[in-house]
């Protein structure tokens, strides 16, 4: 038996196979694809997988991409099942307006993040998580698992192209994250890290001011590693939090 749990992002689809659906489970393989390259997966890294025995996905890139995912896995004849945000699940409340609008990576990272961190915390506390990718999303919830809201705003490689259109001229190699920057490429690192940096530490802010605890920070994401050096707060990185969150989702779901 094994289990397969598919990431699809806005640029790129992640996956991995498990032993069995449980958070607990051994990673038996794992592999990424950009979504130009769908097409190759049954002929390429999911050829010699051993038959998974049932699925569960995150898809942002919408139905004409998840359409052509399921194609590329019907050598296995599975029955794919894909993760859309409810009012509930897994221990966390949905506070979105309208929970199923509610981005599905971003309603399965917190559940990730949520069970990763209730693991080392004795008394609950208050969570932020941060997702850097192509966009970067900042969540809050709160110490009895509730999703009060979240921020989005662009990342790095958005911002830049922003930027790159709306100004004669501005055609720069990335620099570096400094305190002081003197190139216009550093200038441009910089202030795109520090604009996120920013959001977080309001977040945190908005957290410590409702409940009065100072909350957990998790950090997770592509880009992930590139902000949190420049982080004002303490964060944990955590890879694969996608994947965590649904093994935990699959596992509770008895799949």
């Amino acid at each position: 038996m094994s289990f397969l749990v598919i990431d699809i992002g806005n640029t790129r689809l992640k996956w991995a196979q498990y032993s069995h659906a449980s958070r607990h489970a051994q990673m038996l393989a794992h592999g990424v694809e950009f979504l130009d390259n769908i097409e190759r997966l049954s002929e390429g890294a999911w050829r010699d997988l051993v038959p998974p025995v049932s699925m569960l996905g995150c898809n942002v890139a919408g139905e004409a991409i998840r359409r052509r995912v399921e194609e590329q896995m019907e050598i296995w004849n599975l029955h794919p099942r894909w993760v859309v945000a409810s009012e509930k699940e897994s221990g966390l409340k949905n506070g979105y307006d309208f929970p199923s609008r509610l981005g599905p990576d971003r309603w399965v990272a917190m559940i990730g993040a949520w069970h990763h961190m209730r693991l080392d915390n004795v008394s609950p506390c208050p969570l932020v998580l941060v997702m850097v990718g192509t966009a970067v999303t900042v969540e809050a919830v709160d110490e009895h698992g509730y999703f009060m809201g979240g921020l989005i705003l662009p990342g790095h490689g958005i911002m830049l192209k922003a930027l790159e259109s709306g100004t004669a001229g501005l055609h720069v190699p990335t620099g570096e994250v400094c305190m002081f920057p003197t190139n216009t490429s550093d200038a441009l690192t910089s202030g795109g890290t520090f604009a996120i940096a920013g959001a977080v530490e309001r977040m945190v802010q908005h957290v410590l001011q409702h409940s009065g605890k100072m909350p957990d920070c998790v950090m997770t994401g592509g880009a992930g590693w590139k902000m949190a050096p420049s982080m004002t707060r303490p964060f944990v990185l955590v890879e694969n939090l996608i994947f965590d969150g649904l093994l935990q989702i699959a596992d509770d779901r008895k799949l």
